[in-house]
């Protein structure tokens, strides 16, 4: 048997990979989730795209989650003059909330809170960070002055970052809202909420969904220093994180990002959230057909992180051979899983009077006893897909397969760390589950006669209730 890489494998969609063609390669060179980022694109080419993925599912048997990325309030400068004007260090450039062609004097912002929200001696980072200005006066209206502390060239719509200012911008813009509703109509899986700044963010658009009767969860993206400041709350109250390094290192000192990515998949881990880590993980693939080692290292770090996913951009929306940056991911991720460091991470359950306590329990002694006896599979019955998420939180170095009749939630598993989940609706009772779900592994190949395996299952069967039993015995 083949061993299936654990670590999922995130692919942003664009110009380079919208063809039926080109998905399939992708595919099969191991994506498990295709990422649609709103910032970019018509709603009309998503959804031929999400068409294709589902066509293309059909075709191979497998179930490829779908996360439409929000763009969120993304502040951006305005069209500049030509292409682009140089800002010299030690100058001062005006920044308007209304709109003008750009030069080296002034140029224009999306943000019309911007001239209210900064305050003198605050940072204005442009373009990743890469230009570097400081408030030296604002007239609380519609013009800020700032002094060039590190010049550049500056072009069109380039990103605007505010590492000190206090933004009074709204987590959902009219674009997102009008982005959310299109990406709910098509029953995507997962939504990216950018620039979360607390937990009552999550709980805005989770309110949204739920008004919509949508089984969508939530990604929330921590790329400001608020979210980190109030980490706890949002990993509580969001579905999954993701570690959106691009704005989090431009937002915080660049030298915290790899404590904090560390931080986020630690709490993760010990909350059952799945955790994406994300951009410029493989960036030299645009256009070259191998990474750098510096790269194959970031991605094998972020394995052994324990991160439920690894994530790429520009490297698949934009460069040259999708395909083979996935299949060279891949490939990084089965290595960097023969590590040893990566499995058995046991949180025992904190008893409580809630219902979840008696599944918990079971999920945990079950990653247990896998260990012990070295069990090949852990396979549960879900209907909410909890018990596969709570044993993978666990990092067994035992398969995770998820049996389930809810039809939605078989790609929603795709973005979490090591389970396959498989449609089954034949519940007669639970000894006949249990033998007719081992007899179609091993039909599959997925087991061998005389390997260990382990069940949890809800007793009875056909309630779907909170799992209550584990069994362990021989395929």
């Amino acid at each position: 048997m083949i061993r299936m890489k654990k670590t999922k494998i995130v692919a942003t969609l664009g110009p380079a990979s919208s063809s039926a063609e080109e998905l399939e390669r992708m595919m099969k060179a191991g994506m498990n989730v295709a990422r649609l980022n709103f910032s970019h694109g018509e709603h009309e080419n998503y959804g031929k795209v999400i068409q294709i993925i589902r066509d293309l599912d059909v075709k191979l048997n497998i179930h490829t989650a779908i996360l439409a990325d929000l763009q969120g309030p993304k502040i951006r400068t305005d069209v500049m003059a030509g292409e682009g004007a140089l800002l010299k260090t030690g100058d001062v450039v005006e920044i308007s909330t209304n709109s003008v062609e750009g030069t080296a004097k002034r140029f224009s912002t999306n943000y019309q809170s911007f001239a209210q929200d900064v305050k003198k001696g605050e940072q204005i980072l442009l373009d990743d960070g890469k230009i570097h200005l400081e408030v030296e006066s604002t007239n609380g209206k519609d013009l800020v002055k700032a002094k060039i502390s590190h010049g550049g060239l500056l072009t069109s719509r380039k990103g605007i970052n505010l590492p000190n200012t206090a933004i009074s911008l709204p987590c959902l813009t009219t674009k997102d809202l009008a982005d959310l509703d299109y990406a709910l109509s098509q029953d995507v899986d997962w939504i990216g909420l950018s620039f979360v700044r607390n937990s009552s963010d999550i709980k805005e658009l989770r309110n949204i969904i739920n008004s919509q009767s949508k089984h969508a969860r939530i990604v929330a993206k921590i790329e400001k220093p608020e979210a980190v400041e109030d980490i706890d709350a949002i990993i509580k109250a969001t579905d999954a994180i993701m570690v959106a390094r691009g704005d989090l290192g431009v937002e915080i000192p660049m030298q915290n990002v790899p404590l904090v990515q560390k931080m986020l998949a630690k709490k993760c881990i010990k909350s059952a959230k799945p955790c994406i880590v994300a951009t410029q993980m493989m960036e030299s693939m645009i256009d070259n057909i191998t990474p750098t080692r510096a790269e194959v290292n970031d991605v094998a770090n972020a394995v052994m992180d324990g991160a439920d996913a690894v994530m790429l951009s520009g490297e698949t929306s934009v460069g040259k051979h999708p395909h083979l940056v996935i299949e060279a991911m891949s490939s990084i991720v089965v290595q960097a899983e023969t590590h040893d460091s990566i499995y058995n991470h046991e949180e025992a359950p904190v008893k409580s009077a809630e219902a979840r306590f008696i599944t918990d329990s079971v999920c945990y002694n079950a990653v247990r006893l896998g260990q012990r006896v070295g069990a090949q599979a852990i396979i549960t019955m879900s209907h909410s897909g909890y018990t596969g998420i709570k044993v993978a939180s666990q990092r067994p170095n035992s398969d995770i397969f998820v049996f389930t009749g809810n039809r939605k939630i078989l790609t929603l598993m795709s973005l979490v760390w090591g389970v396959r989940a498989f449609y089954y609706n034949k519940m007669v009772s639970t000894d006949h589950t249990i033998a007719d779900i081992k007899y179609i592994l091993k039909k599959w190949d997925m087991v061998k006669e005389d390997d260990f395996i382990i069940n949890i299952a809800s007793m009875p069967i056909g309630e779907m209730g909170m799992s209550n039993m584990v069994k362990l015995s021989k395929a």
